[in-house]
C-alpha cells in the first residue's frame, strides 16, 4: 500500500481521491456474495425514498465483528490511507452497504455527510468516507456526483428533500454554478475517499445493471463525540494486512509507505 504526498495535497485541495483497484476480483466477489446471502445486511437493512418515490436501500451497522466487512474496513489499504488523509489516528464510525438495484434503485439528494453527523454529535469536520465499488459505477446507472473542492464550504444546513435528508435546494442550484461537477464512474474494486463536507448526490439507476457499493466511514480519532451520556471518543482502528479479506488468510501487521 503506497500513497503519495501529491494523494494528500488532491485530497485537500478536491476534497476526493479515486484509487482504483484497491480490491482484487476474488475480494469483490466475496462481498458481493455476502451482499446476496450474508447475515450481516439481512439484520442490518434500511429503506427510505427519493424525491420521486423509488425506494432507496441500504445496510447499516456501527460494530466491528470479525466479518468481510470489518475485514475490509481494518484492512491497511484502507485503513492506512484513511489515517494518512486525516493525518492523524482513526477511529471506525460505521459500515453501510448500498443497494442501488438496476431499474429501481432510487436517487441520493445532494448533501455532506457532515451534515448528518454533525447531528449525532461530532463537534468537529475531521471525518471521512471509504466508498468501495463493488460493480461497475457509471453515469448511466447512478454512479456518484461531487462537486469539486465544496469540501471548503464548511457545514451547510440540511432539511427534508423528499423522503430524505439533504442541502438546501436553492442553496444548491447556486453552488452548482460555481464548482466543477464530477461524475466519478468507478471499475470494480476501486474506492473513492472523500472528506465529510464534500457535496454529493447520485441519480436514480434506471438501466439494467446494479450499481452496489461499500462505504467504511471514520473520525480523526481527536474527534469527540457528544451523547446523552456525555463526550465519547472512540477507539482507534486496528489495521490489519489485505490477506484477511478472503477466508483461511493469516493477518501481518503493514508498514505505511508514504512516497513524493
Amino acid at each position: 500500500m503506497s500513497i503519495t504526498f501529491q494523494d494528500i495535497e488532491q485530497y485537500r485541495r478536491d476534497g476526493y481521491l479515486l484509487v482504483d483497484d484497491v480490491f482484487a476480483p476474488e475480494e469483490v466477489e466475496a462481498m458481493l456474495n455476502e451482499v446476496h446471502g450474508g447475515k450481516r445486511l439481512s439484520e442490518s437493512e434500511l429503506n427510505t425514498s427519493d424525491t420521486q418515490g423509488n425506494k432507496v436501500k441500504l445496510a447499516y451497522w456501527e460494530q466491528l465483528i470479525g466479518d468481510i466487512w470489518s475485514a475490509a474496513s481494518t484492512d491497511a489499504r484502507i485503513a492506512l490511507r484513511v489515517r494518512l488523509l486525516l493525518g492523524e489516528e482513526a477511529s471506525f464510525f460505521h459500515g453501510k452497504v448500498m443497494l442501488k438495484e438496476a431499474r429501481t434503485g432510487g436517487a441520493w439528494e445532494w448533501h455532506q455527510d457532515y451534515g448528518y453527523w454533525y447531528n449525532q454529535g461530532f463537534l468537529y469536520p475531521g471525518m471521512i468516507s471509504a466508498f468501495v465499488a463493488l460493480d461497475a459505477a457509471t453515469v448511466e446507472n447512478g454512479c456518484l456526483r461531487v462537486l469539486k473542492g465544496s469540501h471548503k464550504l464548511g457545514r451547510l444546513d440540511h432539511g427534508n428533500v423528499g423522503g430524505q435528508t439533504g442541502a438546501d435546494p436553492a442553496r444548491m442550484k447556486e453552488l452548482e454554478g460555481m464548482y466543477e461537477t464530477v461524475h466519478v464512474t468507478m471499475s470494480p474494486g476501486s474506492v473513492l475517499f472523500f472528506d465529510a463536507n464534500l457535496l454529493h448526490c447520485s441519480a436514480a439507476n434506471a438501466s439494467d445493471r446494479h450499481r452496489r457499493s461499500f462505504i467504511m466511514c471514520y473520525s480523526a480519532w481527536s474527534n469527540p463525540q457528544l451523547t446523552r451520556n456525555g463526550i465519547v471518543r472512540r477507539d482507534a482502528c486496528p489495521i490489519v494486512d489485505r490477506a484477511t479479506i478472503l477466508p483461511g488468510a493469516t493477518a501481518r501487521q503493514p508498514e505505511a509507505d508514504v512516497r513524493q
